[in-house]
């Protein structure tokens, strides 16, 4: 375990990331790519093999993840020259990078974005762990990603990046008078009808005034295989189909389809603070709102080319169908402070894909043009 060297309380940024790979906190069986450190966090590379294994699981105070592996895999898969991920099997892969973290360092983790808009299920595991996600202060060990495809197979290899990881020391979360002084200095939400108190509450537009009515897309069945890896090269068709608004501005969420929709609201996340989405609430119904839950330093924000950016929402209903209807609250958003500023933002200057959104599906598809 590598002593802590007094880092400042908070998410940390880009160059704390980095110095955590100086000194050895984050180690890399492969070279670093600088296109991994985001202004907020690491993105996570699969290493070159992965497992089908029979169920998910947790390790457990008692055993390291190899060992449960080693009673639960059906087969091993060679990642080196890629291969297909199915939908409906739950896979295992070690990852490229593992932790030797300081005593009073912690790490999360959450899909990236676009993983999460191809119903993509990623959780991490470490070794000895009792939940997924989350890393305790002082973890020295290797980390696993578990994958599971909902929708879609999907094309994977060594270095793909399905996940995130954040590290941060001491409780940062906004408490509610945080949450609302915040939202009056730097307007976190531009909806002055949406209540800010322990986080920002979003709705759901269903109507897609700015769309040509678009409000939208329904995953299809049975589709062609997606690379994770390339961006742009897909037909948006062949994949989803698009829902436009209805005269009443509802919805019925069939249960265990799949749909994109976008929030009501745009939103921004100032330069010192950085904010997750909470996943799933079950005071404002069955249904899952979020899998990427984190959003960067910049998002959505004026200094990084956003002037507003709205939520993506990637959307499964449960056991039942469920009504929304347009204006509906959907999910909230908690702020959290950064250690540092960034350097650099999420935004035009990193290329970020999905700064300034409205509704968009993943990197993956070419732009879809409303024709209704």
């Amino acid at each position: 375990m590598i002593e802590t060297i007094n880092f400042k309380n908070g998410v940390f940024s880009t160059s704390m990331i980095e110095e955590l790979i100086d000194i050895g906190a984050i180690k890399l069986n492969d070279a670093l790519d600088i296109a991994q450190i985001q202004p907020a966090s690491l993105d996570l590379r699969l290493g070159n093999k992965a497992y089908r294994i029979r169920a998910s699981f947790l390790p457990g105070p008692e055993f390291s993840v190899a060992d449960r592996i080693e009673d639960l895999k059906l087969h091993e898969i060679d990642l080196s020259e890629g291969a297909v991920l199915e939908r409906g099997c739950v896979y295992l892969v070690p990852l490229l990078e593992s932790l030797d973290l300081p005593s009073e360092v912690s790490a999360s983790t959450n899909p990236k974005s676009s993983t999460g808009r191809l119903d993509v299920f990623t959780r991490t595991i470490g070794d000895r762990a009792r939940g997924f996600d989350v890393l305790p202060k002082g973890y020295k060990g290797p980390l696993y990603i578990e994958i599971s495809p909902r929708t879609f197979p999907i094309l994977v290899r060594k270095g793909s990046r399905l996940s995130q990881m954040r590290f941060r020391t001491g409780d940062n979360l906004l408490n509610i008078e945080e949450h609302i002084a915040l939202h009056k200095q730097q307007t976190l939400v531009f909806n002055p009808n949406m209540e800010v108190s322990n986080g920002v509450a979003l709705s759901i537009d269903l109507r897609g005034e700015e769309r040509n009515g678009l409000i939208g897309f329904r995953s299809k069945r049975h589709t062609a295989v997606i690379d994770v890896d390339k961006k742009g090269a897909l037909e948006v068709l062949d994949f989803w189909d698009p829902l436009y608004a209805n005269a009443k501005n509802e919805l019925i969420l069939d249960p265990e389809e799949f749909y994109i929709l976008v929030s009501r609201e745009s939103l921004q996340v100032p330069p010192d603070y950085a904010a997750e989405m909470v996943p799933f609430d079950p005071l404002v119904g069955e249904f899952r709102v979020h899998y990427a839950g984190f959003f960067d330093p910049g998002f959505g924000h004026s200094e990084a080319g956003g002037e507003g950016s709205c939520a993506v929402l990637e959307v499964r209903s449960r056991e039942v169908p469920f009504l929304l209807g347009h204006g509906q609250t959907i999910g909230r958003l908690l702020y959290e402070r950064m250690s540092e500023r960034p350097e650099q933002l999420y935004g035009t200057d990193l290329g970020s894909n999905y700064q300034a959104q409205r509704l968009k599906l993943s990197k993956h598809f070419k732009e879809y043009i409303p024709n209704k």
